[in-house]
């Protein structure tokens, strides 16, 4: 393909190296003549393993150039990939300044073209960004529409410094984000990588845009753990904290997989509660700051209260409740968090009606009779026998664990209904005969 790539900096530059030595044709465009012109001479401007090679032989070969000129190198190309920085202002916000400037100089070209031409965002922006500031730049400008005359994609980039040759060509996943399913421009950009070997998942523009501050976010959590693990396990007496980090990584059922990883209720249990608080209170005896770790618990609250707000805002006072213990397949209430939003409706006044067919009231024994004496002393008042007793007496529904009993509740329910769906039991809120609301989807 012949693509132009705006914004030579770290991506751009290894961007139109790579996509040069797969055999496309690449027009680099940079404003600042300190990049273009070791490129023109077959050179990397920036410090990275193998791209001198790279660059060296696609300049050689005839395959890549660079250039100043938006006109040149969007009118001769059929893809154009935008990647200028979007920095930090001091408020935090991302600088879209540079982003805004090139939406303007590619759509002054466009406007004259004849050709469809696909347009790709592979700098890092929030959510919604392409959609409600991008493409109406580009459709005001050109005088076109977006889907029509030209295509909008975005697509992240995954590159680590030092080694972003290689994973520019071996990326744990290719995302394209898209105006409409099967656009015409996510054909062209799958078409592009094609050769690469990843999963390729193509879906909408705000997945997409989000999908990389997630996976930023996400690493940088993940260090931060690690060495307050790190941290604690020298002031604890640990010998080695790379020993325990190792074993952990053993681990790739839970702590290295995607469980947990789906957004939902709060945690609760016997143990990670527990845990937790040990934990921290250890940190606090040896001095050792844990902030990330102490977050833990204040942020799982904050789930369980977004619980409640999402009944409050309903405005109606009979709430069936389908599942008490901390999730599905257990009777266990230790820290169940839906006990707490009871809780905190009963004192509120609110008609509960409770359903769990894996808790025996009559039978509870020991830590778990002794959690909900102490957190719920009139729960059993408030049980249910059946399911369709909690669709009568209610007007809200809520689903606390996904028990596969639940599942038939959104086909049961009245049209007046609401279903508050903690678990993420429905896909498809078409398929709910009330009103439906998700806890963060």
């Amino acid at each position: 393909m012949r693509v132009s790539v705006l914004g030579l900096g770290y991506v751009g530059c290894v961007s139109s190296a790579c996509l040069a030595e797969m055999g496309h044709s690449v027009v680099g465009l940079d404003v600042n003549p300190k990049k273009l012109e070791p490129i023109r001479k077959g050179e990397s401007p920036i410090v990275e393993p193998g791209l001198d090679e790279l660059i060296k032989r696609s300049v050689e070969e005839g395959r890549l150039t660079a250039t100043e000129d938006y006109e040149d190198a969007v009118m001769r190309t059929e893809v154009s990939l935008v990647c200028v920085g979007t920095p930090s202002q001091k408020d935090g916000r991302p600088n879209l300044d540079y982003t805004r400037r090139v939406c303007k100089q590619i759509a002054e070209v466009i406007k004259g073209k004849d050709e469809f031409h696909t347009v790709v965002f592979r700098s890092t922006i929030p959510p919604g960004t392409v959609e409600t500031e991008l493409v109406p730049i580009l459709e005001r400008e050109s005088g076109k529409k977006a889907g029509e005359r030209f295509g909008v994609c975005f697509n992240p980039e995954f590159l680590r410094e030092a080694s972003a040759v290689q994973d520019f060509y071996h990326p744990p996943k290719i995302v394209i984000g898209e105006l409409a399913s099967g656009s015409r421009a996510g054909d062209v950009l799958a078409a592009l990588y094609e050769p690469i070997d990843a999963p390729l998942v193509r879906t909408d523009m705000k997945a997409a845009e989000m999908v990389k501050y997630a996976d930023n976010c996400f690493h940088a959590i993940k260090v931060c753990f690690a060495n307050e693990i790190g941290n604690l396990c020298q002031a604890l007496g640990v010998p080695d904290s790379h020993e325990v980090m190792r074993i952990f990584c053993l681990d790739t059922q839970l702590n290295l997989s995607p469980y947990y990883l789906k957004p939902g209720f709060a945690f609760g249990g016997s143990c990670l509660p527990k845990d937790l608080r040990a934990i921290v209170r250890m940190s606090h005896e040896t001095g050792v700051e844990t902030p990330v770790l102490r977050a833990a618990m204040p942020s799982n609250r904050l789930q369980i209260d977004r619980a409640i707000e999402l009944i409050r805002r309903t405005g109606k006072r009979k709430v069936g409740v389908l599942g008490m213990s901390f999730k599905a397949g257990t009777d266990d209430l230790r820290e169940s968090p839906i006990i707490q939003v009871v809780s905190t409706l009963i004192g509120k006044g609110y008609e509960l009606s409770i359903y769990d067919r894996n808790i025996s009231w009559e039978a509870l024994l020991g830590s778990n009779l002794g959690f909900l004496e102490h957190e719920l002393p009139y729960a059993e008042r408030l049980k249910a026998d059946t399911i369709d007793e909690v669709l009568e007496r209610s007007d809200v529904l809520v689903v606390a664990n996904a028990a596969d009993e639940f599942k038939g509740v959104p086909g049961k329910m009245r049209p007046d209904q609401i279903l508050i769906d903690l678990v993420r039991i429905v896909d498809d809120p078409a398929a709910v005969n009330g009103q439906y609301v998700g806890l963060s989807w």
